[in-house]
């Protein structure tokens, strides 16, 4: 065990670590030149395509250090946006200590900030990496102090590479075996393994990322599941490097994966032990906490047909990623379907896209909203998740609603902007300090301001400068009124929302308009309204392709005119009473996008 290294790469969203990930893969000779790709550890279509990482990839390396010894690394990639910090906190659980890599163009993020102190929890050494060296905006001084003005970390030894040209690399790894602790475990122990991760194969079932702290996996031996009480014979035991290849056993310290023939999904819980039948372990492990989604959205088939494949698809996704949830669901006008939680609205872009692409599903997604706690006037209290179910004003008391603590990082000739951003989202300024030449600062906002739009237009009133970071705070009463949204005098559903009463006005005109560019015209009126209860606050109309009926006519009596433009009046009046209104998919989303730049 004293030559195992289990080690996780954190970082803010773009400084580096997949790439730095490469680099060490090929440093120690896991994958040749011919087989290479970058960002080799992004296996997904959504990842490559945005650039981002979503899902934290294992990968087992052998490395030869300078006095010749063989050590075995276990490098785990984590994703750096806020969204994925469930993916980051499960990953740095199976690990001792990380590699925090920071960009020494930008110095400290937001994220950079919520990563290092997820990693301090998990009682982690930590080894600072400047990355980007080569660029000439580098300023490396600047960025060391900067870690240890904010973060606290002691920069003496911090090293500094370039993960794209490959500068440094060996440092990193010398720094691994040298300063990170090696696992610590008894191999004579029952067995005691962690289940990391989780995700299905249509071939093999049910595979899971354990690792192991005492005790070994073999295939042959019969496993119980604690949590789910379940007992399964292990098959294959494997590794990753990063190809799937399979081994004879998995011992104390290490990381792989093991296939045991789990043929119901829920039976592996990410957070579980994971022990021998025959000589249990006395106490399970800790597990993970249950991450709390914040945003809500119902997901609905197109085809009423393709229900069950839905429910399906998504006890198959949620192995994958246990950060969302989901409940059953109707809807007058979508059928069945789900309510699903999830932690941002990358997260349910993401999901959505998923769904869609694995699983060839066609759907339709309501509006996202946030959970509101209902105070009836019976003392009842219910969590609102919906806003088209919201009790009738006359039984209500209070509504409260989430606040989120904000944390943003940003460039001083930003700050102005920045501010009045925080102020039109209801925000309160709750600290602003200087870290260098940039301020942090913290503000409790609602989380229903921040769930649309926030976080684009922070990107574009700072020029993508500005980093942001939040976590909850608590349910706070406030003044909420449920506005719904009437196309052609029929409630839309999906476009119900809960708003604040001062910027109910507001919101809908801006909804309204909207609208009007969005749905496409018909062969008749449609007026858009938002209203209040049965008091319409704001109004749009979308006019009607006309048909020139009196092109015919040349010349003649204005009479004949004038009766067929009545005959094509009482046409569209009799039109828009038995008419329906399409309304695309996906222009609910667009929609909600409502400022306009």
């Amino acid at each position: 065990m004293k030559h195992i290294r289990n080690f996780a790469i954190i970082a803010h969203i773009d400084h580096g670590k997949s790439t730095l990930a490469d680099r060490i893969m090929q440093y120690c000779g896991a994958i040749n030149s011919r087989e290479f790709r970058d960002q080799m550890l992004d296996s997904m279509d959504i990842e490559r395509e945005r650039g981002i990482t979503i899902k934290a990839q294992t990968v087992r390396l052998n490395y030869q250090s300078k006095d010749g010894q063989i050590y075995e690394l276990n490098l785990m990639d984590t994703p750096g946006h806020v969204d994925f910090a469930y993916e980051v906190s499960r990953s740095l659980s199976a690990c001792e200590g990380s590699i925090l890599v920071v960009d020494a163009t930008q110095g400290v993020e937001a994220q950079t900030l919520a990563n290092v102190y997820q990693a301090l929890e998990h009682d982690h050494e930590i080894i600072p990496v400047l990355n980007k060296i080569d660029l000439p905006a580098a300023d490396v001084d600047r960025v060391k102090q900067q870690i240890e003005d904010v973060i606290g970390l002691d920069c003496s030894q911090a090293i500094e590479v370039s993960a794209k040209q490959g500068l440094g690399i060996c440092d990193v790894l010398e720094a691994l075996v040298e300063r990170l602790p090696h696992p610590i475990g008894d191999r004579e122990a029952p067995l005691k393994a962690l289940l990391v991760d989780s995700w299905y194969d249509p071939y093999m079932g049910v595979v899971t990322l354990v690792r192991v702290k005492d005790g070994s996996i073999r295939p042959g031996m019969k496993v119980k599941l604690m949590a789910a009480g379940m007992i399964y014979p292990i098959e294959k035991v494997g590794i990753f490097t990063p190809k799937p290849k399979e081994v004879s056993e998995l011992k104390t310290g290490e990381i792989g994966y093991i296939i045991a023939g789990i043929k119901s999904v829920g039976d592996a819980r990410v957070g579980d032990t994971i022990t021998e039948e025959k000589r249990p372990t006395a106490e399970p492990l800790k597990g993970f906490k249950p991450s709390i989604p914040v945003v809500f959205c119902s997901l609905f088939p197109v085809d009423t047909v393709d229900y069950g494949k839905l429910k399906e698809s998504l006890v198959k996704l949620h192995l994958n990623d246990a950060s969302f949830t989901f409940e059953p669901e109707t809807s007058q006008a979508l059928g069945f379907g789900f309510r699903c939680g999830f932690l941002g609205m990358l997260h349910l872009e993401v999901i959505e896209e998923r769904l869609e692409r694995e699983y060839n599903l066609d759907l339709v997604s309501t509006a996202p909203s946030v959970v509101y706690k209902v105070h009836l006037t019976n003392g009842e209290v219910i969590d609102l998740h919906n806003p088209s179910d919201m009790p009738d004003p006359v039984n209500i008391s209070s509504v409260e609603e989430p606040w989120i603590l904000a944390k943003i990082i940003v460039p001083d000739e930003y700050l102005g902007s920045v501010l009045q951003l925080c102020e039109e989202k209801r925000g309160i300024q709750s600290n602003l300090t200087y870290v260098g030449s940039r301020a942090l600062v913290e503000y409790l906002i609602p989380l229903n301001e921040v769930v649309y739009d926030f976080y684009d237009r922070l990107k574009s009133i700072s020029r993508g400068y500005a980093s942001f970071d939040y976590q909850f705070h608590g349910f706070q009463e406030n003044d909420l009124v449920k506005m719904t949204i009437l196309v052609n005098g029929e409630q839309v559903d999906a476009l119900s929302m809960i708003v604040h009463r001062s910027n109910a006005e507001y919101r809908g005109r801006l909804l309204c308009e909207r609208l009007k560019d969005l749905v496409p015209r018909h062969m008749f009126k449609i007026p858009i309204q938002a209203a209040i209860g049965g008091k319409v606050i704001a109004r749009e109309t979308i006019s009607a392709f006309r048909k020139d009926v009196t092109a015919k006519c040349y010349g003649g009596d204005i009479s004949r005119k004038r009766k067929l433009l009545e005959k094509q009046k009482e046409g569209k009046k009799k039109m828009r009473e038995i008419g329906n209104v399409k309304i695309p998919h996906g222009t609910f989303l667009e929609a909600l996008k409502m400022h306009k730049d």
